[in-house]
Order: C-alpha cells, then sequence, then structure tokens
C-alpha cells in the first residue's frame, strides 16, 4: 500500500483543530437533542465542568417537556428549541413554574426547523445529539454558520456525505460516535500515510453468538436488553441488527477517507476496547476505557484539551479478560449490506437508512419480525438501485429518496404483516 498523499483530506483530523471563536473562559455550546441518551450525559458533563462550557441554548423534539424545562433553567440559556409546535403552551408553563418572578424566560423557537435555527447560533461548538436523519439540516446549518461540529448523529453524515463534505473545514468535525472517537485519537499517533486499516470494534449487541434461525423469534424486549450500553431504542435496535456497526463503517470511510476494504469490523463483548487502528508498521493502537459516553462526548466538546475526570478509568489492580471474535456475516448481513451502500454513495445510503428507520419502527410495533428489518431493508435498497446523483448529490435528492424509501418500505411491511396475517 503506498502512501495517501493524494486522497482528499478527512473530514475529522486530530492533527487540525478548528477555533471558530478565539479566547479565555468557558467555550459556548450548543446541545441539539439534549433530553435524549447523548444530550442528558452531554449536560452532567457540562455541569461539573463549569469552567469549561457554557450551554448557550437547547433544542429536543418536545416528547420530555418538564426535562427540557429543568435542564433550560439549571444551564440557564439563552434558547430553547421545540420541534413539536403543540407543545409549546406546556414549555412555557414548565419554564414559568421554575424561573423567579424577575428572571426573564428564555426564548423559545418552535417548529421543524428549530433545531437548524439554534444550530447557527452565536456559539463555539454545536453537540449535534439528535437521533436520525432529520439530524442533516443542523448539521449542514452548523457547520455553514462556521462552528465546531461535535457529531453524535451518524445519520446526517450518512444521508449527506457529499452535503457535509462540501461545508466542513478542516478539523471542523469532531466526531461524538465512541468508535469514531477512539479512531480519532488513535489517529493522532501517525500521519494518514502510516495507516494501513481501521478496526472498529462492536459488542455484538444482546444476540451475539447466535444462528439467523435462533435469531427468528426473539422479541422487542429482548432487542432492546443491549448488554452493555444504554440508549435510545432505535441506536439500541440497530445495535441488535448491527445496522448501526454498518452505519458507524460508512461514517469511518466518510470521516477518515479509508476505503471500505480496510475498515474492518470485529466483535469485542465487553465494549473497552472501542476502536482500533493497524499501522504500516504492524502495530496497532486501541483506544480503551470502561464503557461511557461521557468519555467520546467529552473529546467533542473539549478538543484539542481533555476534561479531567470526564468518565471512569480502568482500576488494573483488578484482573479481567478482553476478547475478540470475527463478525458472523451470515446472522448479522447488514455490515456487507451497508458497505455496498456505501460503495455506490449517492442516495443509496439514505434509502439504506430511511427504510432502516421505517422497518425499526415496525418492529417495535409489532408489525415485522426481527429478522424482517434486515431483509425488508435489503429488498428496499435493491429496487433503489444505483443511484444516479453521484458526487452532485442535493438536499432535494436525499429528501425525495428518503421519502421513496419510507413509503416502499411501509408497502413491504404491510404486505408481510397481511401474509402473517393469513397464516
Amino acid at each position: 500500500m503506498g502512501p495517501m498523499t493524494d486522497a482528499p483530506a478527512p473530514l475529522a483530523d486530530p492533527h487540525l483543530v478548528y477555533d471558530p471563536v478565539a479566547g479565555d473562559g468557558p467555550k459556548d455550546v450548543v446541545i441539539l437533542g439534549s433530553t435524549g441518551s447523548i444530550g442528558t450525559q452531554a449536560i452532567d458533563l457540562v455541569l461539573r465542568n463549569p469552567g469549561s462550557f457554557r450551554v448557550t441554548a437547547l433544542s429536543a423534539n418536545g416528547g420530555r417537556v418538564a426535562l427540557l424545562a429543568e435542564q433550560a433553567h439549571r444551564l440557564r440559556v439563552r434558547t430553547v428549541a421545540v420541534a413539536r409546535e403543540d407543545v409549546v403552551r406546556e414549555l412555557r408553563e414548565a419554564l414559568t413554574a421554575r424561573y423567579g418572578a424577575r428572571e426573564p424566560l428564555p426564548e423559545i423557537l418552535a417548529g421543524p426547523d428549530a433545531a437548524t435555527q439554534v444550530a447557527a447560533s452565536d456559539c463555539h461548538t454545536v453537540l449535534n445529539g439528535i437521533t436520525g436523519s432529520i439530524g442533516l439540516a443542523p448539521t449542514l446549518a452548523a457547520l455553514e454558520a462556521g462552528r465546531t461540529l461535535a457529531l453524535a448523529n451518524k445519520e446526517s453524515l450518512i444521508v449527506g456525505g457529499p452535503l457535509v463534505k462540501a461545508l466542513a473545514k478542516p478539523g471542523q468535525i469532531i466526531p461524538v460516535d465512541s468508535e469514531h472517537a477512539a479512531l480519532f485519537q488513535a489517529l493522532a499517533a501517525g500521519t494518514r500515510a502510516d495507516v494501513r486499516k481501521l478496526v472498529v470494534t462492536a459488542s455484538g449487541g444482546p444476540f451475539r453468538g447466535r444462528t439467523r434461525q435462533e435469531l427468528a423469534a426473539v422479541t422487542v424486549e429482548d432487542a432492546l436488553a443491549h448488554p452493555t450500553w444504554a440508549m435510545g431504542p432505535v441506536i439500541t435496535i440497530n445495535s441488535a441488527t448491527l445496522v448501526n456497526k454498518g452505519l458507524e463503517v460508512i461514517e469511518a470511510h466518510l470521516l477518515y477517507d479509508i476505503p471500505f476494504d480496510r475498515i474492518e469490523v470485529v466483535v469485542h463483548p465487553q465494549s473497552y476496547v472501542h476502536s482500533m487502528v493497524e499501522f504500516t508498521d504492524g502495530s496497532t493502537l486501541a483506544q480503551a476505557t470502561p464503557p461511557d459516553m461521557r468519555g467520546p462526548i467529552a473529546i467533542g466538546l473539549g478538543w484539542p484539551e481533555r476534561v479531567p475526570d470526564a468518565a471512569p478509568a480502568f482500576d488494573w489492580s483488578k484482573a479481567s479478560t478482553w476478547e475478540f471474535f470475527p463478525l458472523d456475516n451470515e446472522a448479522f448481513p447488514s455490515v456487507n449490506l451497508a458497505r455496498h451502500v456505501g460503495e455506490l454513495a449517492g442516495t443509496a445510503p439514505a434509502v439504506f437508512n430511511a427504510a432502516n428507520e421505517e422497518c425499526v419502527e415496525a418492529f417495535r410495533t409489532g408489525a415485522l419480525p426481527f429478522l424482517g428489518i434486515i431483509d425488508t431493508v435489503t429488498r428496499v435498497v435493491e429496487e433503489h438501485g444505483t443511484p444516479a446523483a453521484g458526487t452532485s448529490l442535493t438536499v432535494p435528492d436525499v429528501l425525495e429518496a428518503e421519502t421513496w424509501a419510507r413509503a416502499r418500505a411501509r408497502e413491504l411491511t404491510a404486505r408481510t404483516a397481511s401474509a402473517e396475517a393469513r397464516a
């Protein structure tokens, strides 16, 4: 393998620091998806480090109004954004109940574009912790506004890779996924020409070791019982199907400009090693911590500085065993499907992601069996065929492809449910 000097610059590069607002004092941060798993852990980190970070705005979907109001009050934010306009009155009442009579309430933004508005607001760093492809518009807005983007919303990069790459400046994106934060840190040890392979670790989810036949009867409760991580339901089910790992392979390719054939997935049940980089001299650097998302979040918010005691460290005085296994691609075909989709590029990743989101929801409501998730996604991808957009991808292209994929996934799901009812 020769040097990669002619390859495009990577989106995420630990050697480059993008600093939109230089100066002393805490970094001003906007948190998107503040009431979700990433958002709540980010707020815990901020509250424990008031001298390092100051939150200026929060956004959430609107399903947990009381929590959003509590967060806004504790952080004394300027703006609160909520996607659901129908909860504005409830949110204002919840804020009024927490703020003193003489305290001004934060500005409230509401509607589907509210998160995009705050993503472009005056701050140093935007943490995008939204789940799903609805995070694309805020990602683009933060980049266009010149903010450092701490990216936990992998879907926005998956579905809009060329759009993100066209806007991002060197060093502007810091990955927050535990796997990509690990690769990001390990890559700091060498140059791009030194890299032979990226090794992305997977816990294997709740069904590690099961055959495809043994997966036929698993329930929603089974799929939500992740052995290592506490995450939202969509990400947890994606981890059970390993779709999440497939998305991370595409994300690694886009973030680091490493070809798909040099990105490997291995199963590591303990989730201590979050990913590894193999270098051309034969050495491998692994980034390891006990499983806790506050570490990757701290990298996203604080880089190039590290946040002291952001997450627990290992107790090396205690014996432990770390295991690694090859991925069973027959039982979990989603990773290879993701590689195929990533190589097609264009609108194919958007189709893959949108169809999966629909199928996960159908599984959660009992309309689709567990194996039906990836089987249906595969069929939708095959019907979509080779995307025409290529490198000229536009936001309307992405939205049109997603709309078609969702509709087609729902049609196929309805047929599956009808067939099972007749049986």
